[in-house]
Order: C-alpha cells, then sequence, then structure tokens
C-alpha cells in the first residue's frame, strides 16, 4: 500500500493556488497513524475564540467504517475512496479544558501566574453560562477555521481534500456514538487524488470587497 511522502509545497502561494476541493481519491493510498497526527498537529495550530481550541477530530479510515458512513454521507463516493474522512467536531463544554490550558501556558512562560488564574475563573464562569445558540456559533467559527487550516496543510504535504457539509449529522452522531456535548461541523476527506479537482472562478476582490462603509 502506498503512503504519504512528507514533502511540502515551497510558498504558501503555491498551496493556495494548487488546492482544489477533490472527489476521485487513489483508494489503495493511505495514509498513516503517524502522518496524520502530524498533520493534525499543524492543524491545531489555528485561531480559537479566547484559545479553547474547541475543535475535536474522529478520524474515520477503517474501511468498513468508511462503507458505514457512506449512506451518512449521501453516497458520495469520495467517503469510501479516500484515505480518512475526519470528521470535525466542536465541543460545547470546552472550557472545561481551560485549566489544562492556561496552566500550560504559564508552566511555559507565556503569562503570569495571576492572569492565569484571572483567565481561568472569567473564562470558564462566561463560557459555562452562554446560552447554546452562541456556543454553537463560536465552536462552529472556530471549527470553519481549523478545517481551512487542515485542508491547506494538507495541501503543503502532497495530500488532497474536499470539505462535505452534505451529510446526515444525526445518524452521525448516533452510528459513532458522539455525545450531546459535540457537534458536528463538518466532514473532510483527505487522501491522494486520481484526478484534479475542477478548476472554479472567483468573484474579484473589488466585487467583495467595501472600504470603511459598506456598499448595497
Amino acid at each position: 500500500m502506498a503512503t504519504t511522502t512528507l514533502t511540502k509545497t515551497e510558498s504558501f502561494s503555491d498551496v493556495i493556488r494548487a488546492r482544489r476541493s477533490v472527489r476521485t481519491f487513489d483508494p489503495n493510498f493511505k495514509i498513516s497513524k503517524e502522518e496524520m497526527t502530524e498533520l493534525l498537529g499543524e492543524a491545531i495550530l489555528a485561531p480559537s475564540s479566547s484559545n479553547l481550541q474547541p475543535w475535536r477530530f474522529l478520524v474515520i479510515d477503517d474501511q468498513p467504517l468508511k462503507e458505514k458512513l457512506l449512506p451518512i454521507a449521501f453516497n458520495q463516493q469520495q467517503v469510501v475512496e479516500a484515505s480518512a474522512v475526519i470528521a470535525v467536531l466542536g465541543d460545547l463544554e470546552s472550557y472545561k479544558l481551560a485549566d489544562t490550558i492556561y496552566n500550560r501556558a504559564y508552566e511555559a512562560g507565556y503569562m503570569p501566574e495571576a492572569t492565569k488564574n484571572s483567565f481561568i475563573e472569567s473564562t470558564v464562569g462566561m463560557y459555562s453560562a452562554l446560552p447554546k445558540d452562541v456556543a454553537m456559533k463560536i465552536v462552529s467559527t472556530d471549527g470553519g477555521l481549523i478545517s481551512m487550516q487542515l485542508m491547506l496543510a494538507a495541501k503543503a504535504r502532497g495530500l488532497d481534500t474536499v470539505p462535505m457539509g452534505g451529510y446526515n449529522a444525526a445518524q452521525l452522531v448516533e452510528t459513532f456514538g458522539i455525545s450531546e456535548r459535540y457537534v458536528p461541523i463538518m466532514l473532510i476527506a483527505v487522501g491522494k487524488a486520481t484526478k484534479p479537482g475542477h478548476p472554479s472562478v472567483r468573484l474579484t476582490v473589488d466585487e467583495v470587497t467595501s472600504w470603511n462603509e459598506m456598499k448595497n
């Protein structure tokens, strides 16, 4: 079975221009757990609200489980052909790890102890009291940030991806035993393309940008 070669594209500009949404993958190409861990390690450098890092990953690379995922993802063939499908989840109770996060920041010398203690108290107090719809918006935003970073990091390693919003979230949760604490954000198929993704066009910067006041 083929495995990834950890090559880096020379420039970030190359990466963002080379990335395409790929839907045809080599089913014989496999990504090792070590390489997937390194990829996710680059993805988790993404920013998040109060640095609570509410993303959680369910990596599905076992073929029978990908087959089980296929109908949940509306029979999108890339689910079973890609090396893995990463379910990006949002943790609605990520504030419960505030103590761990801020203590590590303190131990690394990034903040004084008094600041660390203040951050833990205020962060836990605020996030634990958020209405569910507000918490959902936060983890969805942060989940989008890390998903894009993951896809760019994959492309820099010579891998291909496609983000998928088309799936039955309720069935995903039930089938894979995901608790109510976690909200499905998206699925990302990752592997090696057998056909390049279709080129696409973009609106111009002038068409999508206003300066200082919004144009109608």
